[in-house]
């Protein structure tokens, strides 16, 4: 579900997005150079008017505008900003209207600054990184930059034929030609404007065997035995998750480890990306492979509405690190529940989880925090009833929007108790700043 029109912009991301229109499809044509960082893209959004429109706002950075056609006529008129382009179309467009903003551009992408460091499209030593939460999809395509504008992808990107290319979606197939090598890309669910990715370089791929989903590993050839190796228990890790939270939403799952360290891994639809410094052939790294995993459930098929509410994927992540090592047979739940809980006494109770401030939004607090929350929920209601609400969460809004209201609307419908109940077991945690005990065992 899409927020209403009249909703203000979100105030973690002020500059970013416009609620008068929402994308339905993307097609992304785009010629790269790894040599010189030269872009030269163009870019056709398939969208609807949320209300009457007399011009259209898109997201882009640092990019050039060559030309706009609107629906197939050239638009009347095309102004430019740091983060925005505006565009006048030839004649107003009409609430409820499909329309199509075709957009021509070119240029040296490069990250956006952010508070929360630089985000985007940025340059690897050999290749190209693309990390874009919550800000950066402006930094190579123009958009509708909200979490809650979901739409569909179609990629045509051409590089080097050196370098493989590796984007969001099923691999349509490889066009090689004089100019490069093309490849084609697609994304069937919907995904958020911060969750596109395109990852470049020069990778060996590993196919690693996997009784519940395709899983692809792609990897620098120097490092094939450590990465099959670290990540050979992700098949496992995709069953867990898969009877815990209900079935993985995607087709496949693609593992990306640049040859560049990189200092956090992260997450996109249907991929996650680590550097060579992640990899050590010991599984010194499990537990941020497991939370990076588990954020295809949290955070990429389920998907905030507004950056408050990231605990909502950061939490769950999280909370997922415990239920592997659970399952593995490491400290349980229970266990790392008030491990981290006696951490948190250790640093400043001036944080509410559940409206952090842009600034804190990746705070560990929040991770922890909302955790701790949901082993709460666990504690208090058991566990059938709180593997059946995460399922139902799951479940209701796959490809779609969540809101704190809806997992509490889900965890009281699991439990047979009432909203209120669930919410006084998660208000400690999300609503207040301080660190209350676990309930009991």
């Amino acid at each position: 579900m899409k927020p209403p029109t009249n909703s203000p912009a979100d105030p973690y991301t002020p500059h970013s997005g416009d609620r008068r229109w929402s994308a339905v499809h993307y097609e992304l044509r785009l010629g790269y150079r790894v040599a010189t960082n030269r872009l030269d893209g163009t870019a056709t959004i398939t969208a609807r008017a949320v209300e009457d429109l007399d011009r259209i706002v898109v997201d882009l950075h640092g990019l050039t505008v060559e030309r706009v056609d609107v629906d197939g006529h050239r638009a009347k008129k095309v102004s430019t900003a740091t983060h925005k382009t505006t565009v006048t179309p030839p004649g107003p467009i009409a609430a409820g209207t499909e329309f199509t903003v075709h957009v021509k551009y070119r240029g040296t992408p490069r990250p956006i600054r952010s508070p929360w460091g630089q985000v985007g499209w940025d340059e690897l030593t050999d290749g190209v990184i693309v990390a874009a939460q919550p800000t950066g999809a402006p930094s190579w395509f123009p958009c509708n930059d909200r979490p809650d504008d979901k739409a569909t992808y179609r990629f045509e990107i051409t590089a080097e034929a050196a370098y493989d290319v590796l984007a969001n979606g099923e691999l349509l197939g490889t066009d090689r030609a004089r100019a490069g090598t093309t490849w084609t890309y697609a994304t069937t669910e919907p995904m958020a404007t911060y969750l596109a990715t395109v990852q470049i370089g020069r990778y060996r791929t590993t196919k690693l065997r996997s009784a519940v989903t395709p899983v692809t590993l792609h990897h620098p050839a120097d490092l094939q035995a450590a990465a099959k190796t670290d990540f050979g228990r992700v098949p496992d890790m995709l069953a867990l998750y898969a009877d815990r939270f209900g079935p993985y939403p995607f087709g496949s799952y693609g593992v990306v480890v640049t040859d560049d360290e990189l200092e956090i891994p992260l997450e996109a639809h249907g991929l996650a990306v680590f550097g060579r410094n992640h990899v050590d052939g010991e599984h010194g790294t499990d537990r941020l492979i497991a939370h990076e995993l588990a954020h295809q459930w949290f955070g990429n098929s389920v998907t905030v509405a507004r950056w408050r509410d990231i605990w909502l994927h950061e939490g769950f992540a999280c909370y997922a690190e415990w239920l592997w090592s659970e399952h593995r047979g490491g400290d349980t739940a229970d266990v790392l529940a008030e491990r981290h809980r006696a951490g948190l006494l250790d640093q400043p109770q001036d944080l509410v989880v559940g409206d952090p401030g842009a600034r804190d939004m990746f705070d560990d607090r929040v991770y922890k925090r909302g955790a701790l929350a949901l082993h709460a929920v666990r504690r208090t209601f058991g566990d059938r009833a709180f593997f059946a609400g995460l399922r139902t969460i799951t479940e209701r809004h796959r490809h779609a929007s969540v809101a704190p209201a809806d997992v509490l609307d889900a965890f009281a419908g699991s439990a047979g108790a009432s909203v209120d109940a669930v919410r006084a077991v998660t208000a400690p945690w999300i609503d207040e700043p301080g660190v209350p005990e676990l309930p009991a065992a």
